[in-house]
């Protein structure tokens, strides 16, 4: 079903109609280049040859070879249009020897010498062919725990994290993109000081996302008792411990940790002196405020979603958070751009809802089968992805549609609007799903899924939907990233290279064109300000609609992610963006919405909080 040669397949439909961006992009990191670096292939090519291994895998169902040139041309013309595109190690590497087409992986970090280094190899595999990946640090005994095989102590958690982080600088040298990872923690573990600390300083673990694991016992207890002193407990012994205030966090060990006697009630005399579970929450916020992260993840709510419980349960996600998944799971992701559904032939602008519907359909269909087509690069990930069959459909083009329909991102209308959207997206996708249940078979484990146990329902996937970020594809698509606003209406894009490109949004460039106040000196101070909101040459109608990531206050942006989180198999990757003077007690205030409104996690970003930040002004 692999295709390990690249043989050029005929392109069996128009060429695409591109951006000098999306060209750029196309020909920096994803085109075939010759040993001398020059692209012998063009995008129509590289479409044509995703499409020819997708179609490839139709054969295994049934398909005759007049059936497989059909599907070539409908795959083709799904990306070709910029309707639908899947993630970058699909564009990257369908057709050639590679073969690894999926984006997440998790994958679990046992507590041993062997155990750890495996996962790194498999890490190295992973990140070398494109991919992301996930980890849970909650296993790993803590600092100055004892070894028995050797009589010492362990080093802990950090100094191993700190071994993924380098795997993946090294990877990175000659890999397509950028090494990304997630690490997470429960809140619990007795390291969860040194965790929150260690990305403090900006110069480390750059290529992580860290979250910090809340259950909902936890955030009850902040609500109701926040004055309850924080217990951790040591995930070898199961031993239970306080954290006293004033430890040394860079050498702290388990040993300075006061234990808890056998029924585990703190006493009164250490009151005043240990931390609260009020302290660990203004310390994570603290830091989130600092620098971004970490971010959380609300755990008890990934799992009751987890559609498989008696695999066990999820510890871990991808690298943005939107792809929740089992140790040893892998999946695929890939978008719709919503701004190709938005008709204008009517006197009001609308959803083109039929259209949208066949385009899920197909990009179901279309990931379903890379299933199939992917070369994973480890055997355990092979067997537990298709035993579970995940999918990640999702959306770009999200603020572009908004703009198209004249709705504000900051409005009830807006939240509205999205809710009904990813409503019908899910329910469109699971009809897809359950109609190549019928042609193909359940996915292997559904027998003991909830799928069949609680919701009666055949299905060919596990997951079907989740809001992925898109950065790159939504460049090469020309549309706004993920659910997101619009950073600005002019910015500068830094990409692998190094180099700048400048973003003018197409849609308020048209609209200001038509209206008479589009000039390259607006573009300019646009591009200075990051906002037009205080430019009142621009009419009040047009600068209600076009607003951007920080002209949306914080509140707004959380209800966005929890609408399309309502209706959303896996979960929603969303920036909560902060001006620069925002104030702990408005990031405090965030992550509490977040929980409340049934988010399953939140990342917070407070505007120039780190150098080198990918969008920028002038």
């Amino acid at each position: 079903m692999r295709n390990t040669k690249y043989d050029n397949p005929p392109v069996p439909g128009d060429e695409p109609i591109l951006s000098e961006n999306s060209l750029t992009v196309l020909q920096e990191r994803y085109l075939i280049k010759n040993e001398h670096g020059r692209c012998i292939e063009t995008p129509a090519q590289l479409f044509s040859r995703v499409a020819s291994l997708v179609a490839s895998v139709e054969s295994k169902y049934g398909a005759n070879e007049y059936d497989i040139k059909d599907w070539h041309k409908k795959y083709y013309e799904l990306m070709a249009s910029l309707k639908f595109l899947p993630n970058s190690p699909t564009l990257m590497n369908a057709g050639r020897p590679s073969g690894m087409l999926s984006a997440c992986f998790v994958l679990p970090i046992e507590d041993s010498i062997e155990g750890i280094f495996e996962t790194i190899k498999q890490t190295a595999l992973i990140q070398k062919a494109g991919g992301g990946t996930g980890f849970s640090l909650d296993r790993l005994r803590p600092t100055g725990d004892r070894v028995a095989s050797s009589g010492g102590t362990t080093s802990g958690p950090i100094s191993f994290w700190r071994v993924f982080s380098e795997t993946t600088d090294a990877i990175q040298q000659g890999a397509f993109r950028r090494g990304a990872n997630m690490g997470m923690m429960s809140v619990t573990h007795p390291d969860i000081l040194k965790f929150l600390h260690a990305k403090q300083d900006l110069k480390a673990f750059t290529n992580f996302n860290i979250s910090v694991k809340i259950t909902d016992k936890w955030m009850e207890t902040l609500e109701d008792a926040p004055d309850s002193l924080h217990v951790v407990t040591n995930p070898r012994t199961g031993r239970r411990y306080l954290l006293p205030k004033g430890l040394d966090v860079e050498t702290y060990t388990i040993n300075d940790l006061h234990k808890l006697p056998d029924d585990n009630v703190p006493t009164p005399e250490t009151t005043g002196r240990f931390y609260t579970v009020a302290d660990l929450w203004q310390l994570i916020v603290s830091c989130a405020h600092k620098t971004g992260d970490p971010g959380l993840a609300f755990i008890d709510a990934i799992n009751r979603d987890n559609p498989t419980p008696s695999l066990g349960k999820i510890e871990a996600t991808n690298p943005c958070g939107e792809q929740p998944l089992l140790p040893y799971e892998a999946c695929t992701l890939g978008s719709v751009n919503l701004a190709k559904f938005v008709t204008s032939d009517s006197p009001k602008p609308e959803i083109d809802w039929p259209a949208l519907a066949e385009t899920v359909k197909l990009a179901v269909r279309f990931l379903d089968n890379i299933v199939d087509a992917c070369n994973y690069p480890v055997s355990d990930t092979t067997r537990l992805t298709q035993a579970n069959r995940k999918i990640g459909l999702g959306v770009m083009g999200f603020a572009d549609a908004l703009f198209l329909l004249g709705i504000a991102y900051d409005s009830q209308q807006a939240v509205d609007f999205a809710s009904r959207l990813i409503e019908f997206i899910n329910k469109k996708a699971r009809d897809a799903s359950a109609a190549l249940a019928n042609e193909r078979g359940p996915f292997p484990n559904w027998t003991d899924s909830t799928w069949r146990t609680e919701k009666s329902l055949k299905l060919r996937n596990a997951y079907l939907t989740c809001i992925a970020p898109t950065g790159t594809i939504s460049i090469i698509a020309d549309c706004s990233a993920g659910i997101e606003p619009l950073y600005s209406l002019v910015f500068l894009r830094q990409v692998l290279s190094g180099r700048k490109m400048l973003q003018i949004d197409p849609i308020f460039k048209q609209v200001a064109e038509q209206g008479g106040f589009y000039s390259d000196q607006l573009a300019q101070q646009i591009l200075k300000t990051g906002s037009i909101q205080t430019m009142t040459e621009i009419p009040a109608r047009i600068r209600k609609i076009f607003k951007c990531a920080y002209d949306v206050s914080p509140e707004w942006h959380i209800k966005m992610q929890a609408a399309f989180q309502q209706h959303c198999d896996a979960a929603v990757s969303k920036t909560i963006n902060f001006p620069a003077k925002a104030k702990t007690t408005g990031i405090d205030k965030a992550y509490r919405l977040a929980y409340r409104l049934g988010c399953k996690g939140i990342t917070i970003y407070r505007r120039h909080s780190r150098p080198n930040e990918p969008m920028t002004l002038c």
